[in-house]
């Protein structure tokens, strides 16, 4: 994906929702280097 090309990413992903590592599996596809994931509760 050309957006994420050699870029940096944080990812913040809800508990509800998306947790932060799936999404981080799918950001390694991409040339994009995961500096920070987690999951968190949003109440």
């Amino acid at each position: 994906m050309a957006i994420l090309d050699n870029k940096k990413v944080i990812i913040i992903g809800d508990r509800d929702g998306i947790p932060g590592p799936a999404i981080a599996e799918c950001v390694k596809t991409t040339s994009a280097e995961v500096v920070f994931s987690s999951t968190e509760c949003f109440v």
